[in-house]
């Protein structure tokens, strides 16, 4: 699925001449808007035509470092940063894989044999004692998905995809659909709901096989709503009408939190990592590109669209913003982004480059503001992972001016 999102305005009525005035002024502004699209998509062609080879080049060269980087670290058990969380390693496993390494490549079956040690009786992936049970669960299944090529997983992955499917806030838990909480997931099953952990699951339900029409989706996309700041008749939260950008933000159970902090009016604001895990949500829900949702999503991405911070946050949780925004944009379907002022973005070949600009000598990557845990190399380095598998070489357009 394609989405191609149009811009639009509206007027607020008059006489025929101030109307005919509009009109003859909105003519122009497109006319303008077209002429710096156009001026940006040949700049971005003619860049395309002598550096295609080149961002190859550099995209294989940027997946060896890091695997020899990722051998060096890799525990005798097969973990990644084992201390931390067993989803550092799927993340790690997955990244892997999306890149073209097989199931059966040494530095990935050690990690699939310390992942499926993580198995338990309930059917969920993690750490016995861990409070982390759904989110550990989620990304546990992403990875055995990714390399179930023969059918090996189909077990664990029915298993584990009926304990996320029991962790989810719904009806089970006395939860009606008019609770801020309806439809989303936290940690573990008595952890707030929020969308970071609701945009895992739907993820985690979608790499096995479940679309707009499974129930659990179908609940997750209502809370989904409701984290952002969009007023419609899916999202009638207090917190709506007090920023309403378009942007997506944390939670709204439990009081209402962004990461970003509240505006002066209460409102929570909203920021880039959020925004991207929403609208990448709303689309593997099957809310359609003319879908209000959406459209406002995809003004606010077009507002602050930038690949050297996480808009709201800066340094924080920035390669976690990577792999949502690289995820979105793919999943968006559009090749380049033209912000707010009609500067036209190939997205992918911007990224591949500040990325490569942030490889460390080793070959990881790895973050100086450590909140969120990325501060741990192997982590960060799984995340840039994720995020290079939609930067391929075989990925980046040839002809952008065709996606406008």
């Amino acid at each position: 699925m394609r989405f191609h999102l149009g811009i639009y305005s509206s007027g607020d009525g008059g006489s025929k001449q101030a109307l005919s005035a509009r009109w003859g002024k909105l003519f122009l502004s497109l006319c303008t808007l077209l002429s710096l699209v156009l001026s940006g998509a040949k700049a971005i062609g003619e860049g395309n035509s002598s550096g295609g080879q080149e961002e190859a080049a550099l995209y294989h060269q940027m997946i060896e470092r890091a695997v020899k980087f990722l051998e060096r670290i890799q525990a005798e058990d097969g973990s990644f940063a084992g201390y931390a969380s067993p989803a550092v390693t799927a993340i790690v496993a997955t990244g892997l894989i999306n890149n073209g390494r097989s199931p059966s490549d040494p530095i990935v079956a050690k990690a699939l044999k310390y992942l499926e040690a993580h198995v338990q009786p309930d059917g969920g992936i993690y750490r016995p004692g861990t409070f982390y049970q759904n989110y550990e669960t989620c990304i546990a299944m992403m990875c055995f998905a990714a390399a179930n090529i023969d059918g090996r997983y189909d077990q664990i992955l029915q298993k584990a995809e009926q304990f996320v499917k029991k962790e989810q806030w719904d009806e089970t838990e006395g939860i009606d659909p008019s609770d801020v909480r309806y439809g989303g997931a936290g940690y573990g099953r008595h952890a707030r709901p929020d969308l970071s952990n609701t945009h895992f699951l739907i993820e985690a339900l979608r790499s096995v096989g479940r679309g707009p029409d499974d129930e659990a989706i179908r609940k997750a996309i209502i809370f989904v709503s409701r984290c952002q700041n969009f007023e419609s008749e899916h999202n009638t939260t207090p917190f709506a009408a007090k920023n309403p950008d378009g942007g997506f933000y944390y939670t709204p159970a439990a009081g209402g939190v962004s990461m970003a902090g509240q505006t002066p009016t209460g409102g929570l604001r909203s920021y880039g990592s959020m925004t991207y895990a929403g609208l990448k949500s709303m689309i593997y829900a099957g809310v359609g590109p003319d879908d209000p949702r959406v459209q406002a999503a995809y003004r606010w991405i077009r507002q602050h669209y930038d690949v050297q911070s996480n808009p709201g946050l800066g340094k924080a949780g920035l390669y976690y913003y990577y792999h949502v925004f690289a995820k979105a944009l793919d999943a968006l379907g559009e090749d380049i982004i033209v912000d707010e002022e009609g500067i036209a973005h190939d997205w992918r070949r911007e990224l591949l480059r500040e990325l490569a600009r942030r490889q460390q000598p080793d070959g990881s990557w790895v973050n100086d503001e450590t909140r969120w845990m990325e501060g741990e190399p192997a982590l960060v380095t799984g995340y840039v992972l994720l995020t290079l598998a939609y930067c391929k070489p075989e990925k980046l357009p040839t002809n952008p001016s065709a996606s406008q």
